[in-house]
């Protein structure tokens, strides 16, 4: 890993960095307890050299979305707003049909919305994976399991 130095700040060019691979089980896990986790991965905010400004997170892997849970009532009164813009285009979903029509859905928008606006977020964005069950493509990257509490 090849460092700058000016003074006592050490910078760490973002080509330089080993990416880790993270594969995380999520069945009965709260979804937003797993979004922080799972940014806080994909940021890099784990590692000693972490910089707002840059790449330095690792991938991470998530399986079986659609076994995620929340808690309260919000299974059925959590809604997610979306808009065709065009005038009156409003459409709206609860959780609840949401997860049935496409089970991965909620936890990405949960995670992509704790992620930066702009370039940096969509890059990040980049580095997760979510599959609705236990089977997923990416064996060949061997990731690392990560338990969460």
């Amino acid at each position: 890993m090849k460092r700058i130095t000016n003074n006592k700040t050490i910078w760490i060019k973002p080509k330089c960095v080993e990416k880790k691979w993270y594969i995380i089980d999520v069945a009965d896990k709260v979804l937003g307890r797993v979004a922080t986790e799972v940014v806080r991965i994909l940021r890099g905010k784990h590692k000693p050299y972490y910089t707002p400004h840059q790449d330095l997170g690792d991938n991470v892997v998530i399986i079986n979305a659609s076994k995620i849970r929340l808690t309260g009532k919000k299974y059925f009164q959590k809604i997610y707003y979306r808009h065709s813009r065009y005038p009156g285009g409003l459409y709206s979903d609860t959780f609840r049909t949401l997860s049935h029509r496409k089970p991965t859905a909620p936890l990405e928008i949960a995670i992509k919305g704790m992620l930066p606006k702009g370039p940096l977020g969509r890059e990040l964005f980049r580095n997760l994976r979510v599959f609705a069950d236990s089977n997923h493509t990416l064996k060949a990257q061997n990731p690392c399991k990560l338990e969460l509490s």
